[in-house]
């Protein structure tokens, strides 16, 4: 098994011009019935989850032609969700959408549980930025 990358700084920034991206950052949290609505709900799951060495370009197809393309990216991004097809994206790319993600979006202060913050800031507490 492979080791994901981190993305390059010329990916983020292509990234941030994504209309994928740009459309999710607008459909963020406006639909929450979205998975009921999505083309996905027809086909079989595993043709979104193709192996590493496999292309997957028929899952990419079939959600660029999905109403609730934003929505499920929106989703897969706000998760780190890197695994599969989400929202017309492939886990590389959503890597470097990530990056920028989270460069855009404020964290949601209802995400707060009884475990403490959200995971993002445990995270940063235990590798600092610089």
């Amino acid at each position: 098994m492979t080791r994901a990358r981190m993305p390059r700084p010329h990916e983020v920034a292509a990234a941030r011009q994504d209309p994928r991206l740009l459309r999710a950052l607008r459909e963020r949290r406006q639909d929450d019935a979205w998975r009921t609505r999505g083309t996905c709900q027809s086909v079989d799951p595993e043709t979104f989850f193709p192996a590493p060495n496999e292309p997957a370009d028929a899952a990419v197809a079939l959600c660029r032609s999905c109403d609730v393309q934003g929505s499920c990216l929106a989703w897969a991004l706000e998760v780190g969700d890197c695994h599969g097809v989400w929202g017309a994206t492939t886990p590389r790319e959503r890597r470097a959408m990530l990056v920028a993600w989270r460069g855009e979006v404020e964290p949601d202060p209802d995400a707060l549980d009884d475990a403490g913050p959200p995971v993002r800031d445990r995270l940063l507490t235990l590798v600092p930025l610089s």
